[in-house]
């Protein structure tokens, strides 16, 4: 008898053990995306305990980019502190201040504050003895 010849297409066994499979490459493919997330959380974490933030760390934290935080240093706007003189750091608090400050009133309380305007000049500007 004459062995079938092996076609050039055929899988040896050696090839299933060299080659990953696609289950193999998901589990890769998830094991680094596990430690991307885990590292970002950690950086999250990290920028909200810390009293005292780096720059990278303050753009992240207020959601802006480093070159615009950079910008914000340069013209005064933001407080920041540069103790030798190049690096900048950033007090959270004062970040977190900073970033509430200038509120916007809502509609309402700009209605009340109208009434209360309007009540209190009516007020004052009566005269006695008219009706």
């Amino acid at each position: 008898m004459i062995a079938p010849k092996a076609s050039a297409t055929a899988k040896t066994g050696a090839d299933y053990h060299t080659r990953p499979d696609s289950q193999t490459k998901n589990k890769v493919g998830m094991t680094d995306e596990l430690r991307q997330v885990a590292d970002l959380i950690t950086a999250n974490i990290n920028s909200t305990t810390k009293a005292v933030l780096t720059a990278d760390e303050a753009a992240r934290y207020m959601g802006i980019s480093k070159s615009t935080l950079y910008k914000m240093t340069m013209r005064k706007q933001i407080p920041h502190s540069k103790p030798n003189g190049k690096v900048c750091y950033f007090d959270r608090l004062e970040l977190e201040a900073w970033l509430m400050s200038n509120r916007v009133a809502t509609a309402d309380e700009l209605q009340d504050r109208a009434q209360a305007y309007c009540a209190h000049t009516r007020t004052s500007n009566k005269k006695g003895g008219r009706p």
